[in-house]
């Protein structure tokens, strides 16, 4: 007698009573290890209007599953999403991340010593926190009880690579029950309360939805031009408070500084991004590597400090604290998410002692994105 598999199940995300989020889902009886055509294609259509989902009861998956899952959405990709920027020792993502030997497509972040894991030995993880990037961080006294968000970005080189399509991130080992108040400390008061280690997402589509009409009318006819290795470039700046965006005082790396830079690899990209499915915008901007705003008239903005003015007007209504989903990770939830549709942050300040295993996995994009006028 052969027994039929349970039907895949797809929920809306749970949120509080008067929240605006309106993205994500979570999804249930999916064996990824041996997930049909079928199946995929379900995910896959869910994932393009949903942005976020959760599969949960994911346990056990290989490396090699979540690799292949991930790169489904993207055929022709292979190379991890920052390429080799990690071997850059300046670069701010090199201290929070490690390869996975057999599986280079795939990272391992988290916090504690662990002494193996996927071939991995003797590794100390390090959860990233807010006072090596923030110019102001929460005074110590305060940590173990109040967070930020610590950068909102896209998963992008933004330098010679294309944004990945599609990040997955799996929770192998996280601990449970502390929260923490996350605290923008930009004057509003705003305030969210979160699970220890939260990461927290937004909408670039509802990012876009809430401008003016003569704000819209801007973002669907500009274009970001991106600092070269910027993750090299901002490694002596430091953030606002809310995560969104660097302070203007004159401290990234000049080109001399930097890895030789071929013209030709600088992104200058849509402001607005399209869904391939739906076909609706987003608002898509990495407010921490953005160099200079190019017009639709030819003019270009190349004042730094108000190139990022103009960003974080743009951007912040849409991280206020009802627009945001901040995820609860248990372990056995793979998250995936259309990098190319939201924004996200990684949230949060651990204890030494407080271990935490997580596997993200991107693939540069083998397509550039589409714009409006795509």
């Amino acid at each position: 007698m052969t027994v039929s598999k349970p039907a895949l199940d797809i929920k809306p995300l749970s949120v509080p009573i008067g929240s605006g989020v309106n993205f994500g889902a979570e999804v249930y009886n999916l064996d990824v290890e041996n997930l049909s055509d079928a199946d995929f294609e379900q995910l896959k259509t869910a994932l393009y209007q949903k942005q976020v989902l959760v599969l949960k009861n994911q346990e056990g998956l290989s490396p090699k599953a979540q690799f292949e899952l991930t790169k489904r959405f993207d055929p022709g990709a292979d190379t991890y999403g920052h390429g080799k920027t990690l071997d850059a020792k300046r670069s701010v993502l090199h201290p929070d991340l490690k390869t996975i030997p057999h599986q280079s497509q795939v990272q391992v972040i988290g916090n504690g010593f662990f002494s193996e894991y996927e071939g991995l030995q003797n590794i100390t993880l390090k959860h990233p926190h807010h006072r090596k990037f923030h110019k102001n961080p929460i005074p110590d006294a305060e940590d173990a009880d109040f967070t930020r968000f610590f950068r909102w970005h896209i998963d992008a080189a933004l330098y010679d690579l294309d944004p990945p399509r599609v990040t997955s991130l799996m929770a192998v080992c996280v601990p449970h029950g502390r929260r923490q108040t996350l605290r923008y400390d930009d004057g509003t008061g705003d305030e969210l309360d979160v699970s220890l280690g939260t990461t927290a997402f937004v909408s670039g589509e509802h990012m876009y939805d809430i401008l003016s009409d003569v704000d819209k009318e801007f973002v669907r006819t500009s274009k970001i031009e991106y600092a070269p290795h910027p993750y090299i470039w901002m490694s002596n700046a430091r953030s606002f408070p809310d995560g969104l965006g660097m302070y203007s005082d004159n401290l990234e790396l000049p080109e001399s500084d930097l890895p030789l830079i071929d013209p030709a690899k600088i992104k200058i990209l849509p402001m607005c991004w399209k869904n391939p499915l739906t076909g609706a915008l987003a608002l898509q901007i990495h407010p921490s590597a953005i160099r200079k705003i190019h017009l639709r008239s030819g003019v270009v903005i190349d004042d730094l400090a108000e190139v990022r003015r103009i960003v974080h007007r743009l951007q912040r209504p849409a991280i206020a604290p009802r627009f945001v989903y901040t995820h609860d990770w248990r372990e056995g939830d793979l998250v995936l998410f259309h990098n190319r549709g939201v924004l996200h942050s990684v949230v949060g300040a651990f204890a030494p002692d407080e271990k935490r295993l997580m596997r993200q996995c991107n693939m540069a994009g083998s397509e550039a994105v589409e714009g409006p006028d795509s």
